[in-house]
């Protein structure tokens, strides 16, 4: 018994080892500066920061890598769920989304972040200063409505 519980931690470690050669892409494209939804929206200052600082790792061109997307099998969750965010929505690429586009994706941070579905709740669990307060969720939501309204003209 003790043979085969050693041999299965043998192969369980060389395992560990050989999927850390398999690596997913993990890159940050180049920003046009002139498409970045600072740059494309009426946003202020604070509502800016509390984005870049609660959404921009997944919802952006400038994803800061933590230590622990390098290590797998933690790198293919990250890359996936930046991948996925970045799909989703992409503050970087604000600009080129069309204005009905901007207001349907106005109205899912409105709901994402109304609902506590944004940030993740597992992201939330090693990014704690990524937590939103409620004035700070207040505070996004009255500006995706502003925002909302000065892009169709108030017919919402």
């Amino acid at each position: 018994m003790k043979k085969i519980l050693r041999w299965t931690v043998i192969i369980l470690l060389i395992g560990l080892v050989l999927i850390q050669f398999w690596r997913p892409e993990r890159t940050n494209p180049q920003i046009d500066q002139a498409q970045t939804i600072t740059q494309n929206s009426s946003i202020s200052p604070f509502v800016a920061g509390l984005l870049r600082n609660s959404c921009y790792d997944c919802h952006s061109d400038e994803t800061k890598w933590p230590w622990y997307s390098n290590i797998a099998p933690s790198m293919w969750l990250v890359a996936k769920d930046v991948n996925t965010g970045r799909k989703m929505m992409n503050f970087s690429r604000w600009g080129t989304y069309t204005k009905s586009k901007r207001v349907v994706k106005l109205g899912l941070i409105n709901d994402e972040v109304s609902g506590n579905g944004m940030p993740l709740s597992e992201y939330l669990l090693i990014h704690h200063s990524a937590q939103l307060s409620t004035a700070e969720r207040d505070s996004i939501c009255k500006w995706t409505e502003q925002e909302s309204d000065r892009l169709t003209g108030g017919d919402n």
